[in-house]
């Protein structure tokens, strides 16, 4: 008995002397309040972490590059000219269809300045359409 009471006063002893003490957030990384030498720790451990390789026979030549850069203005100006018949001298959209060789696009009025424009993919037959007001 006289052990268990010995066991029992220090594990009060022991509970009684144990304090809190509030807790403090110390930010780690410099772009949240950090210290600012934690900086160059991050950026290398994230360097570690990244498995991207860069295989060089992947990448583009300058002129594999600029042909797809050419490729895009192309295609960004002929889409604005289509789309120029779309629109009124105001900038909205005018009711009916347009028709081109791959896709057929119609805009249809639906009343309290809500069209839909529906796009049709003349080869599938798939169609995506989406509502805009006016």
């Amino acid at each position: 008995m006289t052990i268990r009471y010995a066991t029992a006063l220090l594990l009060l002893i022991a509970l009684g002397s144990a304090g809190a003490t509030e807790l403090v957030y110390v930010p780690k990384n410099p772009s949240f309040g950090g210290n600012p030498l934690n900086g160059t720790t991050f950026i290398n451990e994230a360097q570690l972490q990244n498995k991207h390789d860069t295989d060089p026979s992947t990448q583009k030549s300058q002129l594999q590059q600029f042909n797809d850069n050419l490729q895009r203005v192309i295609l960004s100006r002929l889409a604005s000219s289509i789309s120029g018949g779309l629109f009124d001298s105001n900038g909205k959209l005018v009711p009916g269809t347009l028709d081109t060789t791959d896709f057929s696009i119609a805009i249809t009025s639906l009343g309290g300045n809500q069209l839909q424009i529906t796009t049709t993919d003349k080869s599938t037959g798939q169609q995506t359409s989406f509502q805009v007001s006016q």
